[in-house]
């Protein structure tokens, strides 16, 4: 069993933040938890991101920079070009290679012998993708949540493996605050304005931590920001590491009133680490993730969220906590790609040797 001896393994990750991200960034971050296990676990993995990244495994970066954050980059695509070349020039050194970078790599990978996966994180109905994902039908993908594969079922699914984080990585707290939090990124699918109108009715002061990107800044500024005026409402901006877990563990709730079919939302597995219930709109993946009056209440709008912000205190933050340490682990997700590997690899061999 490949999953039963070190192997060689390399996780190749979108060079937009750092592996783990400063601040925001979902896939970085999951690459960086991923690879870390990966490494406790005994395997020799090489990560390919950027060059200022932190980790324990070989990095063998394309830039020197996370590139959202580098004023000076102009154009992301090319590093991406120079990051599969390092790729490929070393793939046979690898038993197996794990892809994080969409869909960059489709056709070299097919054209090369070491077993691949690639983990889809985000949006699959995007119109413009369906002619490639009809050319490259074949290529065996993961989803990280079953919702995720909707849009397109005949992909060659693998697996759904559920995100996990280290379960040291956030701090339980007994006893929530006397606010309510938003956190993450502020757009319109994110619910922003449903999460101010849920705490202005609850009574309840809101904490939006939250970062805006440039392709949203017309709509933050147009029709976000003058409802940050409102009393109660503290917009702290992008946050991370202590901070963020700081304001995850006081909170009463999470609120997460998404208006589109999330694929994860990794958010909502850090709010349950620490204790803290997650109040969202049953979108996407949240079923999947939050276990109704238990770890949080699946809502249907904001009159029935505000009645879930008094019910939160019916909820045990202990079961929070535990549920999380039974579902959303990096060693469970860690070891749900290992299982992964050695199908994909097993059935390789078998061809090989027809």
């Amino acid at each position: 069993m490949l999953g039963k001896k070190s192997l060689r393994i390399a996780q190749v990750s979108p060079l937009y933040e750092s592996v783990p991200p400063q601040w925001y960034g979902g896939t970085e971050r999951v690459v960086a938890w991923l690879t870390e296990e990966l490494v406790r676990m005994g395997h020799d993995v090489t990560l390919f991101a950027s060059g200022d990244s932190r980790t324990s495994a070989r990095l063998v970066s394309a830039c020197p920079r996370a590139l959202r954050l580098d004023k000076e980059c102009e154009d992301p695509l090319p590093y991406h070009i120079i990051e599969l070349e390092q790729v490929f020039d070393e793939a046979s050194q690898f038993d197996f290679i794990h892809f994080h970078v969409d869909y960059l790599h489709y056709s070299l990978a097919e054209r090369q012998s070491v077993p691949h996966i690639t983990t889809l994180h985000g949006r699959l109905d995007l119109r413009d993708r369906m002619p490639l994902f009809r050319t490259f039908r074949q290529v065996p993908v993961v989803s990280i949540s079953d919702s995720q594969r909707t849009p397109v079922p005949w992909l060659n699914w693998q697996a759904t493996v559920h995100h996990g984080l280290p379960s040291d990585l956030h701090t339980f707290r007994e006893q929530g605050g006397k606010y309510l939090l938003f956190l993450g990124r502020i757009s319109p699918e994110k619910g922003i304005e449903q999460a101010i109108e849920i705490a202005k009715r609850s009574g309840m002061p809101l904490i939006v931590a939250a970062k805006v990107d440039r392709i949203d800044q017309t709509y933050f500024e147009e029709k976000v920001s003058p409802l940050l005026k409102a009393p109660g409402i503290d917009f702290v901006g992008e946050v991370g590491g202590p901070d963020k877990d700081e304001l995850l563990g006081g909170a009463h709730a999470l609120l997460f009133p998404i208006n589109w079919e999330e694929p994860f939302g990794l958010v909502m597995i850090e709010s349950m680490a620490c204790g803290t219930p997650v109040i969202a709109y049953p979108r996407g993946s949240v079923p999947e993730v939050i276990d109704d009056g238990v770890t949080g209440f699946l809502v249907q709008g904001v009159d029935d969220a505000v009645l879930a912000v008094e019910r939160v205190a019916n909820l045990s933050r202990r079961e929070c906590r535990k549920r999380f340490e039974h579902r959303f682990t990096a060693t469970r997700m860690a070891q749900d790609y290992l299982n992964v590997y050695e199908r994909i690899a097993s059935r390789r061999r078998r061809a090989l040797t027809a």
